[in-house]
């Protein structure tokens, strides 16, 4: 799982995925496999102190990797040859505390490190935002920063580049359950799913003591809901951003299960093959993916600004009755302008795994999701929206997968002195040394 807010959270917080890098090119990594191992056990960290004693050698014979956050968990012989190709440092809870990790970093209290580690997004974040604040602390020794996730707007890879740092994602761990929920959302949008799973239970639980509510409620969603659903073979799903898990998607909905055709918008063109592969049709501009779509899936990683991309302008370039999926970001909808698009029929459902202010989630938007219940005599409108609470990449898998790569990376960076396995921020560090 990657993080359920756009900044870390403390500890003990359960946090899910976002998206990967899809403004990239299309990259091909020979990376390890990802399948878990056997044992989930968690094994303990070598060595067993937290930190550098005071009489400790400042150089030693490995480089030093802070590891932030909890001990690996799923991969034992990975972290084996980890632990034996590094000296591995944990700093203490407290210690990762923003003042202290500061103090800390001033102090050199855990020597010149060449790595960062990060292998889960429950724990690791209780510093805050990896800013120039933190940044500018770190010893010239760092080469890289691997960490848990996809997204990485919580740390400015554009001034981890500048320094010489390289940094890398897990989002390749997390592309598929991503993938896999998307395909739930999408098919909720053509099927209604939140007004025909509602008529079903709620109003048993908002007035009991009305059974005919009930009962109206459910004939009510048979006989009308049929007439706003459909199938979603032929409709064209339009993909904004097409990294590894818009192409999961879209390999996922345009076979002959679903049958969809496939368009998408991106900064940057993917090659010719993929297109061919994927039957994915090209757009230039964004408003020409959107004037060409039936439903709608954002999975881009955050803007760079920080403002959103889903806007009244972008909405309105929509087909009325359009359906509108996030998996990707909340920060990149503006929710009110997409509540006043649903209001007036320009989208016709959505459904939002991830949203601006969590773990608060609009109110106007939890009033469509929810808003079937009986009233005396009157059932409310439909809910149209299915909201989840940013659980796209949540899957033991997932994380099996961002711990294993974490590791990866950091082996090949610095132990073998190769590429890392998935970089974000590579042109920053272009920038530098040109």
């Amino acid at each position: 799982m990657a993080e359920p807010t756009n900044t870390p959270m403390p500890p003990g917080t359960p946090v899910p995925a976002s998206t990967p890098r899809s403004s990239s090119p299309l990259q091909q990594y020979s990376i390890p496999s990802l399948t878990p191992n056997a044992t989930t056990t968690t094994i303990p960290l070598w060595p067993s102190t937290t930190s550098l004693p005071a009489s400790a050698p400042r150089k030693p014979q490995r480089p030093i990797v802070l590891h932030i956050g909890d001990p690996i968990k799923y991969n034992p012989d990975t972290y084996a040859e980890f632990s034996a190709a590094f000296e591995v440092i944990r700093p203490s809870t407290p210690e990762r505390e923003r003042s202290e990790f500061i103090r800390a970093l001033k102090e050199k209290r855990w020597g010149d490190f060449s790595a960062i580690f990060r292998p889960f997004w429950g724990t690791g974040g209780e510093m805050g935002r990896w800013d120039a604040e933190l940044i500018d602390l770190l010893p010239p020794s760092v080469k890289v920063f691997a960490s848990a996730g996809a997204g990485f707007d919580w740390a400015d890879t554009k001034l981890l580049g500048e320094r010489g740092i390289i940094y890398c994602n897990s989002g390749l761990a997390a592309a598929e359950a991503v993938a896999d929920f998307s395909v739930a959302m999408i098919i909720s949008t053509f099927r209604h799913l939140p007004w025909c799973m509602n008529a079903a239970t709620l109003p048993y639980l908002s007035s009991s003591s009305c059974p005919s509510g009930a009962r109206k409620a459910f004939l009510e969603c048979h006989a009308r809901a049929t007439a706003v659903s459909h199938n979603p073979r032929g409709h064209t799903l339009g993909l904004i951003g097409f990294g590894n898990i818009g192409q999961q998607i879209a390999a996922k909905m345009g076979n002959t299960a679903f049958g969809m055709k496939i368009a998408y918008y991106d900064v940057v063109r993917k090659p010719a093959e993929v297109e061919r592969e994927l039957k994915a049709t090209f757009h230039e501009s964004l408003e020409g993916l959107l004037k060409a779509s039936d439903c709608v899936v954002l999975c881009t990683p955050a803007s760079a600004d920080g403002r959103p991309i889903i806007t009244a302008d972008t909405l309105g370039y929509l087909k009325p009755g359009t359906r509108f999926v996030n998996i990707a970001r909340g920060s990149l909808v503006d929710e009110e302008a997409l509540a006043d698009a649903l209001d007036q029929g320009v989208v016709g459902a959505a459904a939002l795994d991830v949203h601006m202010e969590e773990p608060r989630v609009n109110e106007r938007l939890v009033k469509m999701a929810t808003g079937l219940g009986f009233d005396g005599q009157k059932v409310y409108h439909p809910g149209r929206v299915m909201l989840t609470c940013h659980n796209a990449g949540g899957t033991v898998e997932t994380h099996v997968g961002f711990e294993e790569l974490s590791m990866r990376n950091i082996l090949a960076v610095v132990k073998e002195g190769k590429g890392a396995l998935t970089p974000v921020n590579l042109h920053w560090l272009k920038e530098r040394t040109t």
